[in-house]
C-alpha cells in the first residue's frame, strides 16, 4: 500500500484550495521534452505534483540497466524546474493508488493516449476532475538519448 511522504501532506494541507496537477513517470535523464512538458501540465492548475517510479519500479518496467540516474536525484532535478512544486515517489508499477490520496482536480499524461486510457482517470473524474493527454515533443526521448550515447543512433 503506497503512503505519501511527509513532504507530499505538508504540500497537500498547505495547498488544499488550489487547483492540482498530477502527472507521473520515470523521468529518468531530463530533457527538452519532459521540460515543455511540465510546463503545459503546469499551465492547467496552480501547482504541479510529479509522482515518479522508484527505482525498483523503473528497473521492474524498463529493464535491469534502468534507471540511470536515482530516485533521489531525479526527485531533486525535477524540483529544481519552476513548473514542479511537488515530487512523491512511488513503488507500484501504477500511481492510481497515489492518485486516490493526492485527488487532483487535473490528471495528465503525455504522449498519444485518449484520456479514458490514462491510468486513474476514472477516478478524477468521479471526484470532478478531468483528465488531459498532452503531446511529447517529437525527437525527444530517454530511451533515444541513451541508445544516442551508447552509438546505437
Amino acid at each position: 500500500m503506497e503512503e505519501l511522504s511527509q513532504e507530499t501532506k505538508k504540500f497537500l494541507a498547505e495547498n488544499k484550495d488550489k487547483k492540482i496537477v498530477f502527472t507521473n513517470g520515470c523521468f529518468d535523464i531530463l530533457h527538452l521534452g519532459h521540460v515543455e512538458y511540465l510546463n503545459e501540465a503546469r499551465a492547467l492548475g496552480d501547482c504541479l505534483i510529479i509522482a515518479i517510479n522508484s527505482d525498483e519500479s523503473v528497473r521492474k518496467i524498463k529493464g535491469p540497466d534502468r534507471p540511470i540516474n536515482n530516485e533521489r536525484d531525479r526527485a531533486k532535478m525535477l524540483l529544481n524546474l519552476k513548473a514542479v512544486d511537488c515530487v512523491q515517489i512511488f513503488n507500484e508499477e501504477t500511481p492510481l493508488e497515489i492518485i486516490k490520496l493526492i485527488c487532483p482536480k487535473v490528471l495528465v499524461k503525455g504522449g498519444d493516449w485518449k484520456p479514458e486510457q490514462i491510468i486513474g482517470s476514472d477516478f478524477v473524474a468521479k471526484i470532478g476532475g478531468i483528465t488531459k493527454s498532452l503531446m511529447f515533443k517529437e525527437g525527444y526521448s530517454t530511451s533515444n538519448l541513451i541508445k544516442n550515447v551508447q552509438g546505437k543512433k
